[in-house]
Order: structure tokens, then sequence, then C-alpha cells
């Protein structure tokens, strides 16, 4: 292993395997290149049943994230989009932090905060996010005693990160454009 990549830490190196088996997949060429985006076994995720949004609302998308993860329909669609990239982690993390916002229960509090932790900010978790090492320290020690704020510097800090990468992304994609046309 060359000295570059000892440097890396492991989770890198894990995601860039990961990466690495996929992009063998893709080079077998399968019979059908829905294996590729469709899990064995799982159909593909549809908008929520809501009214489908009008033009106008799906025009606003492209200019705020919050619009867009308002909106049911929108969320949906964003949502499996990052499917089919194999990055839904952050608007799952994302949606996981509105969620323990709403919890009321101390005990349950702590119980979630402890999931979410595992689940998305510890290093080699199984939907490990990207953030930095200071908001994951920050995020670590309001976990000490968990509050309905514990997890707003990293919910903050994946959000500015789908505003810059994710959603542009999802505006340029067929997913958006067949939803205004």
């Amino acid at each position: 292993m060359c000295k570059g990549l000892a440097a890396l830490p492991h989770s890198c190196l894990e995601r860039a395997k990961e990466i690495k088996i996929k992009l063998g997949i893709l080079l077998q060429k399968p019979d059908s290149a829905i294996d590729l985006v469709i899990p064995y076994n799982e159909k593909p995720e549809k908008p929520a049943k809501t009214q489908k949004p009008s033009l106008d609302e799906v025009l606003q998308w492209r200019e705020s994230l919050d619009k867009l993860l308002q909106n049911n329909y929108g969320l949906a669609s964003f949502k499996s989009f990052l499917k089919s990239e194999f990055s839904e982690e952050n608007l799952e993390f994302w949606i996981a932090c509105e969620n323990y916002k709403k919890i009321k229960s101390p005990d349950k509090m702590a119980e979630k905060a402890k999931k979410i932790y595992e689940e998305f900010i510890q290093a080699e978790a199984p939907k490990e996010v990207n953030i930095d090492h200071f908001t994951k320290d920050i995020t670590m020690k309001n976990l000490v005693e968990p509050s309905l704020s514990s997890f707003d510097v990293a919910q903050k800090r994946i959000h500015a990160l789908m505003e810059k990468d994710s959603l542009p992304r999802f505006v340029r994609s067929e997913f958006y454009q067949e939803l205004i046309k």
C-alpha cells in the first residue's frame, strides 16, 4: 500500500472498496441494467401518495432545499434519486434528526440519540455521514446529556452539503426533469 493510502481513515478505505465493487459489477455488463438500480426483491420507491406538486412548487426546489424537504412528494423524489446514486445516507441522517427533535421523553431521547450516533456518526458506522472531526467532536459532547439540539451542528453541516452537492445533481437529473415536464 502506498503512503498516501495509509494516511486515509479506515472508513474512507472501506468506502473506496465498496465503490470498487460497484464499478466491478457495472463492468460485468449484466443482463438487465435494472439490477444495478433496484436492489434484489425491492420495488422502486414511489413518491408519497400526496397531491402532485404544481410546476411552480417544483421550480422552487431548484432554489431552496428547504422547500424540497418540506414537500412530501419532493422529499420522496429526492430520496429515490439519492438511492439510485447510493448516496441516501445524508438525507436519512437529516430525517432522523428531524424525527429526533419530536421526541418528548428523556429516556426515548437518549435511546434514539445513541441509535443515530451508531448508525450515522461513529467511525465506520453503517451509514456514516461525511462530517469533519470538529463537528463530530461537538456532537459527541452534546450526547453526554442528550437534548433536542444535540445533533443541530451536524444536521446543519449535512444540510449545507446536500444544498451544495446533492440538490444541484438532483436538479440536473432525469428524476427532476420528468417532474417539470
